[in-house]
Parts: C-alpha cells; structure tokens; sequence
C-alpha cells in the first residue's frame, strides 16, 4: 500500500515511522532487515528475505532514511521487494511476456524525423545498443518517424527467453528499467551491466533534453525529471547488490 503525503488542509495519512534502530541480519536462506529487532515482512506478511546481504543493506538505508512519515513511494527498493516476494509464480511468465512487448516498439528504433540534429544524436547514442543487443539475439530495426514496424519475432522471443531465464530478483529490475526507459534494449543493456541505469535514463530522454536546450523546462518536467532519475539511482543500487548470473 501507497500513502499519499498530505498537503495544507488535509491529514498527513503516511504512517508514523514506529522503529528506533534498522539492521540487518542472516536468515535461512538469505538476509533480513529487521526493525527495533522485529523482522521486517512483505506487504501479502510473507518473510523478508533478500538473497545477499548487500540487498538487506540497500533497504535498510531506505528505512533509516524515513522521519517521522513513512514515505513508501520513495522507498524504490523496498516496493521492488515487496513486489517480488509476493508475485504468483504465474506471473513472472506475465512479467517476461510485458518485457518482451517493449521491444515491438522500442524507443532506440524510432528516430525523429526532425530536425537532423536531434536524429543524428539519437542514432549516435543508440545505434551502438542496437548493435550490441544482436549478441542477445536481439535484432531490432530502426525507423525514422513514429509509425509502427513491426520487428522480428525471433528478436522478441529472444527478449522473452532471456527475461525467463533471470531469477526473480534480476527480472524484476530489467522490467522496471524497460518500463522506466520505455525500452527493452535499454533495459536489457543495464541488466548485462552494458550501462547503468543512470545512464540509460538520460539516453531515453534524448528528444525532451533537445527540446529542453532550445525551449527550456517548465516545473512539471523538471519535477518529473528529478523523480526518473532518483528511481535510475536506485536501481543502480538495486542490480549492484544482486549477484551477476
């Protein structure tokens, strides 16, 4: 569950932060946060148990960095968490299926057709990530404009097998990453380590920082910019505390 932080003139409904001390400690088979002593449970009251110790470390800086509110929205994660110990078993094949989706209209496949400054660094900024994922079996065409074409289908199967063959932990953050950057190619290249989320962030926002150069940014984007990259830092954060599979 999400709490909205109150605004002037309503009640602050975030739950009071009810802990003194956060810690982590060693559980079969994995590692716990616990909170004044107490281990911490999932969202559905399942054991909080993280497959590495440096996971544990990551969430437990996220609740001794909470006040007097719990403010779980800024908690990536702990939500990336949460969501993955209480996902069914069937719908990790769901997660698989929404990841290889992305790449039927990918971001890097589609160029502006203008003006030629910003097609020209787009192309150079993701023709090498589209070349690159052709190791994965990744084969995605480019387009300049918006309308739709339709890749390969061995591309996508490829994505979907890939995305399957992650435990639960890795998949999570490579579905989050392609919903994040609006592509799976992104996606994909900072799960392999290829780059990292910050940066692959600032390679999907290529057309609004063009625009931004020469029109500038008003509040609302400004905001929403600062809010994508925290959620790029932290699952920078997230794939450094996993294993590399």
């Amino acid at each position: 569950m999400e709490y909205a932080k109150g605004v002037k003139g309503e009640i602050d409904q975030r739950p009071k932060r009810f802990y003194t001390d956060v810690s982590v400690a060693p559980v079969q088979p994995g590692w716990t946060v616990l909170l004044d002593a107490r281990a911490l449970r999932s969202q559905a009251g399942r054991p909080f148990i993280l497959p590495t110790q440096d996971l544990a470390e990551t969430i437990a800086a996220e609740w001794r960095a909470q006040v007097e509110r719990i403010d779980l929205p800024t908690m990536f994660n702990t939500r990336q968490a949460y969501g993955v110990l209480d996902r069914a078993d069937d719908a990790v094949v769901a997660l698989a299926d929404q990841v290889a989706r992305y790449a039927e209209t990918d971001l890097v496949c589609y160029l502006a057709e203008g003006p030629a400054a910003l097609r020209d660094r787009q192309e150079a900024a993701w023709a090498p990530l589209r070349e690159w994922a052709t190791s994965l079996g990744v084969a995605l065409r480019p387009s300049v404009g918006i309308m739709p074409r339709p890749q390969p289908p061995a591309s996508i199967d490829a994505i979907r097998a890939h995305a399957l063959g992650l435990d639960r932990y890795r998949l999570a953050g490579l579905a989050h990453g392609v919903a994040l950057f609006g592509s799976a190619v992104l996606g994909l290249a900072v799960e392999r380590g290829r780059v990292s989320a910050t940066e692959a962030y600032e390679l999907s926002r290529l057309d609004e920082a063009f625009q931004a150069e020469h029109w500038g940014e008003d509040a609302e984007a400004v905001r929403r910019t600062s809010s994508a990259r925290a959620e790029a830092r932290a699952l920078d954060q997230w794939f450094a505390a996993l294993p590399r599979s």
